[in-house]
C-alpha cells in the first residue's frame, strides 16, 4: 500500500510533517522501535513507528534518521504521547534525508496502525487479488453486464490500492478506474504507450517499467485470449492491436504470485476485448462487401443498396444515407514476410477513432476492410459542412496522426512504415470508385515522403498533378465530379445555367462586363449566378487556383 492510503484513513490520527511529494511511496511492512540503531530488525519498506524513548537531545536525530534512511525505511511516524509535538530537530533531520515523517496522535495505538498496514500489505496481497480475479472472472463470464474492464480496475483500486488503466496501442485511454482519482493525462498516455511498444519491440520482458513526471508505471500487455507471447511468429503481427494494462507502482520487487495475478486480470480485460473483436465482424463484412462492388465495377444501385444497408449499423437513428468518406492505409516491414492487411486494418480501426473519447464503442461507427496489404476504411459522415476559410469538415489526413505519432513511430521502430491516404467526401454510390482511388493516390503521394508515419489527404492532388499521365482516370473523374456535381444537379433541379456561365466567365478571363454581354445578361444577375457557383462549390473565382481547377474540370469533363 502507498502512504498516501495511510495519510487519508482518518482513523489511524496520521499527520504528516515532512515529505509531501513522496507519498506514492509503497508501505510492505510495520516495525515499533525505541532502539537508537534498529537497523538489525529492518529489511526495507518499513513504516517505523517509535514513541520516541531513543532521543535523549536534539543531536541523536540526525544519527537516527540517517539509519532508517541507509536501511530502506519507507517513512516514520512518531508518537505525541511522550513528549507532546515532535521535535523540530527530528522534523529538520527527516528533511534532510527525504524520509516522510508523520506525527500519531497520542490516542491512537501503535497496534491500530499495525494491524492496519498488516491486513493490507500481509502476504502481497496475493489472497484479496485472487479474490478479485475470482469475482471478475465470474462478472465478465456472465456477459456484458459484468461491467467490463472498469469494474476490476476498480476492485483492483478499493482492494489493491493499485490505480490502472487500459490503454490502446495508440495511448487513447479503453478503461479506468472511477473512483481513484483524476484519469492520467493524454499526452501522458502516448508516452506510454510509446514506451511500451519499444520495450515489446526491443524483446524486453514485461512488465515494463516506466518513470514519468516522479511516478513509477509498470506496463503488462493484453494479449488475446489463448495466446501466448510466443504464440505469434513475429510481434510484429500483433503490437500495433494489442492493449496494455498501465500500472501505478513499480512492479520490480513484487513476489512472482502477485505478478501472476496481475497478469491473471491482463487475461480477464482481453476476453473483454475479444468480445469486442468480435462485436467489429459485421461492420468489417459491410465494408468488405461494399469494396468488392466497387473494385467489380458494380452497378451504381447495387453499391447505393449496399450503403442502404451499412448506414443504420454505422449510424443508427440517421435515417438518410450520409456523405462517405475512404480512408486507405498500408503497413510495410521491412524484410518481412507479414501479411500487412490484417495489422493495416486493426491499426486504422483504432486511429478513426477520436483520441479524446474514452471507451471502444466509438469505434462501432467505423467499418474497415482489407485486400492483400492494404486496409480501406468506409467512413459515414452524417453531414458535411463548409468552414468559414472553404474547407469541409469530416476526417483529415493530418488531425488523423497528430496525437498517435510518436507511439506508431515507437511500434513501427526501425522496420516498418505506415502511409495513410484520405478521400474527398461524396454523396452517392456513384462517387465511391472514385474517392477509393483518390485515397489510394493520396497513400502513394504519403508513401513518398520520408518518415516512418505518413498522410496525404485529396486537398493535396493539386490540379496540376491531374495532368501527370500517371494519375488513375478515376482520380480525375473525382476531381471533375467534385467540382462540377453540385453545379449540373443545381441547373437540374432549378433549370438554371452555372455550367454554361462558369464556361463563358472563365472564357472572358473573369470580366463581368464581357461575360454579361456574352450571355445577354444584366451585369448584378451574372453576380448572382458567380456568386452561387462559388457557394455550392467552396471556391473564389477571383482566385487564380480556383479558375485553374474549374478550367481543368471542364475540360476533363
Amino acid at each position: 500500500m502507498r502512504l498516501r492510503a495511510l495519510l487519508d484513513t482518518d482513523a489511524l490520527g496520521l499527520k504528516l510533517l515532512g515529505g509531501e511529494d513522496e507519498l506514492d511511496r509503497t508501505v510492505r511492512g510495520v516495525m515499533t522501535t525505541d532502539l537508537r540503531d534498529p537497523s538489525r530488525y529492518l529489511s526495507g519498506g518499513e513504516l517505523v513507528l517509535t514513541g520516541l524513548a531513543w532521543r535523549r537531545d536534539a543531536a541523536d536525530s540526525e544519527p537516527f534518521v540517517r539509519i532508517l534512511v541507509q536501511e530502506g525505511v519507507t517513512a516514520l511516524a512518531a508518537g505525541e504521547a511522550e513528549l507532546g509535538d515532535v521535535p523540530e530537530d527530528l522534523v529538520a533531520a527527516c528533511a534532510r534525508h527525504r524520509l516522510p515523517l508523520f506525527a500519531v496522535h497520542e490516542s491512537v495505538a501503535f497496534a491500530t496502525i499495525t494491524e492496519h498496514v498488516v491486513r493490507q500489505v500481509s502476504g502481497e496481497r496475493a489472497g484479496d487479488l485472487a479474490a478479485v480475479v475470482d469475482r471478475h472472472r465470474r462478472m465478465m463470464t456472465s456477459g456484458p453486464a459484468g461491467g467490463g474492464p472498469d469494474v476490476v480496475l476498480d476492485l483492483l483500486g478499493s482492494d489493491l490500492d493499485l490505480r490502472a488503466w487500459v490503454l490502446s496501442p495508440t495511448g487513447r485511454l479503453i478503461a479506468g478506474p472511477k473512483a481513484s482519482g483524476p484519469a492520467v493525462p493524454a499526452e501522458a498516455c502516448g508516452r506510454l504507450a510509446a514506451e511500451h511498444l519499444t520495450a515489446t519491440r526491443t524483446g524486453r520482458r514485461a512488465p515494463h517499467r516506466v518513470l514519468l513526471g516522479g511516478t513509477t508505471y509498470s506496463l503488462f500487455p493484453i494479449r488475446s485470449t489463448g495466446r501466448s507471447p510466443q504464440a505469434a511468429r513475429d510481434a510484429r503481427e500483433t503490437v500495433l492491436s494489442d492493449w496494455l494494462l498501465a500500472v501505478e507502482a513499480d512492479a520490480g520487487d513484487w513476489a512472482e504470485e502477485r505478478l501472476d495475478l496481475l497478469y491473471g486480470v491482463t487475461q480477464l480485460i482481453a476476453v473483454e476485448r475479444d468480445r469486442r473483436e468480435a462485436a467489429r465482424t459485421v461492420r468489417r463484412r459491410l465494408a468488405q462487401e461494399v469494396l468488392e462492388l466497387v473494385q467489380t465495377g458494380a452497378a451504381p444501385g447495387e453499391i447505393a443498396a449496399r450503403l442502404r444497408v451499412a448506414a443504420p449499423v454505422l449510424l443508427p437513428g440517421l435515417g438518410a444515407a450520409p456523405h462517405w468518406q475512404v480512408v486507405v492505409a498500408r503497413v510495410d516491414w521491412d524484410g518481412a514476410e507479414i501479411e500487412g492487411g490484417p495489422v493495416a486494418q486493426a491499426l486504422l480501426e483504432e486511429i478513426l477513432v477520436d483520441p479524446l473519447s474514452v471507451g471502444p464503442e466509438p469505434s462501432d461507427r467505423i467499418a474497415v476492410a482489407h485486400t492483400g496489404d492494404e486496409a480501406i476504411a468506409l467512413v459515414p459522415l452524417p453531414a458535411v459542412s463548409t468552414e468559414h476559410d472553404g474547407s469541409e469538415t469530416g476526417v483529415l489526413a493530418d488531425a488523423l496522426l497528430e496525437s498517435v505519432r510518436d507511439p506508431l513511430t515507437a511500434g513501427l521502430n526501425d522496420d516498418g512504415r505506415l502511409t495513410l491516404g484520405v478521400s474527398a467526401a461524396v454523396h452517392s454510390a456513384e462517387g465511391l470508385r472514385g474517392a477509393l482511388e483518390e485515397a489510394r493516390h493520396a497513400r502513394r503521394v504519403a508513401a513518398a515522403r520520408p518518415g516512418r508515419v505518413c498522410a496525404a489527404g485529396h486537398q493535396e492532388l493539386a490540379s496540376h498533378v491531374l495532368l501527370l499521365p500517371f494519375v488513375p482516370d478515376d482520380v480525375r473523374r473525382a476531381f471533375t465530379a467534385r467540382l462540377l456535381d453540385p453545379l449540373r444537379d443545381y441547373d437540374r433541379r432549378h433549370r438554371a445555367e452555372l455550367i454554361p456561365t462558369l464556361e463563358a466567365f472563365l472564357d472572358c478571363d473573369g470580366s463581368w462586363t464581357r461575360c454579361a454581354a456574352r450571355l445577354h445578361l444584366h451585369v448584378n444577375t451574372l453576380r448572382y449566378r458567380v456568386g452561387r457557383i462559388e457557394q455550392l462549390t467552396s471556391r473564389d473565382l477571383s482566385r487564380l487556383e480556383d479558375k485553374l481547377d474549374f478550367f481543368l474540370a471542364l475540360r476533363m469533363s
